[in-house]
């Protein structure tokens, strides 16, 4: 592994039990390996058992300092992996899909804030990973803070036992307003025909009802998409403990006026006040590495929660799902 990687430590990184959150791997500088995209590639492939237990144990993975520039040399990375490819239907956020596995990050204005969340927590079957690379980095915020969702679940267990046992017990119901055509002028502004790949409403139907979504059709051509009581609290079987998983912020969610968004699995609204407790613990525990230009970070879905800071300045960002 020396020949090709060397751990870095960062400013930024936390540590839990002397492990870093997340782990950062560079070239080595004391070797003559380039860091050329092919080298990087021979790496992965050379030391996959390696990156695979490291993710297991930091949650995060970033590669920093490698010649990744275009969407087509980030693609080449993800194959590498040879993670089983997860399609994006059924998810909300606007997105493009720029080559082979690789599409652009929420496209929603940068200026706006994304609150932490789990990919695709709303569906039945959500990315176990995901892939973000960096191809314009922000001259200053934008990060995409990252916070561990077992770190989560115990503080916000330990200062409200009430709340968390009600969740375990009802699970949430996740409703969005679902536009006739995309808008990408807020966080979930992708349409019914885009989040379900059809402009046939009984194709949509089939779809969903595969998926576990229940439709509402509305008399402008939009749609309310009801999913759940999905389970918030659960149980990650490979690290034998408790994780926080769900997208629970925004009850008000843009786009969708003042609908409540998010409820108990009984249909009873959640405690704004403690939401937004939850949302300062997340906070709190968050580690947010400013992006630099060829970064690409590896995330663990069922251990991490991502989010999105907001910035004024040009910013691109580009992703990947796998099952």
């Amino acid at each position: 592994m020396a020949d090709h990687f060397t751990e870095t430590q960062i400013p930024q990184q936390k540590y839990y039990n002397s492990i870093p959150f997340p782990s950062v791997l560079s070239p080595n500088p004391r070797t003559a390996v380039p860091c050329s995209v092919s080298h990087l590639i021979e790496a992965i492939k050379t030391h996959k058992p390696f990156l695979d237990s490291l993710l297991h144990k930091t949650g995060t993975v970033i590669f920093r300092g490698f010649d990744v520039k275009t969407a087509e040399d980030f693609n080449t990375v993800i194959e590498a992996f040879a993670y089983e490819e997860l399609s994006y239907v059924g998810g909300t956020a606007p997105r493009t899909n720029i080559v082979g596995r690789v599409f652009t990050a929420n496209e929603s204005p940068p200026d706006q804030h994304l609150d932490f969340h789990h990919e695709m927590a709303q569906e039945l079957v959500p990315p176990s990973k995901l892939f973000f690379f960096c191809e314009v980095a922000p001259t200053s915020g934008g990060e995409t803070p990252i916070v561990l969702s077992h770190i989560v679940y115990e503080r916000i267990q330990q200062r409200y036992p009430e709340f968390v046992e009600k969740l375990e017990e009802h699970g949430l119901i996740y409703s969005v307003l679902l536009r006739e055509d995309d808008d990408r002028s807020y966080i979930g502004g992708r349409s019914w025909k885009s989040v379900f790949s059809t402009i046939d409403k009984s194709v949509a139907e089939e779809r969903a009802t595969k998926m576990r979504i229940r439709l509402e059709w509305m008399e402008d051509g939009g749609v309310k998409r009801i999913t759940g009581p999905l389970p918030v609290i659960r149980y990650e079987k490979s690290r034998q403990r408790k994780i926080w998983f769900t997208n629970m912020y925004g009850w008000e969610v843009a786009g969708n006026g003042t609908f409540k968004s998010i409820t108990f699995g009984d249909g009873k609204p959640l405690p704004a006040d403690i939401c937004n407790e939850c949302l300062e613990i997340f906070e709190e525990e968050c580690v947010a590495i400013p992006w630099q230009e060829g970064d690409v970070m590896l995330i663990d879905n069922w251990a991490v929660l991502h989010a999105r800071r907001p910035t004024n300045s040009p910013r691109r960002v580009l992703a990947s799902f796998c099952k």
